[in-house]
């Protein structure tokens, strides 16, 4: 379940860029961020530390039910 797209910087690998990816939490469901800003978040397996605020929430699809 993917909750966020890396939008990465200049600096970042093309291979990240646009990729989605999902938060790496600890037992009590919080995500793992550093003191500088950083978080934890998983790439279909591959794990990095990427800058917080290069990542975008995305927003769940309402249930189109009637």
């Amino acid at each position: 379940m993917a909750e966020y797209v890396y939008r990465g910087d200049k600096q970042t690998s093309s291979e990240l860029k646009g990729k989605l990816c999902s938060a790496v939490r600890r037992n009590n469901g919080k995500c793992i961020r550093g003191k500088n800003g950083t978080m934890l978040v998983d790439f279909d397996g591959k794990r990095a530390v990427v800058i917080g605020r290069m990542l975008r929430k995305i927003k769940p699809v309402p249930d189109s039910r009637e």
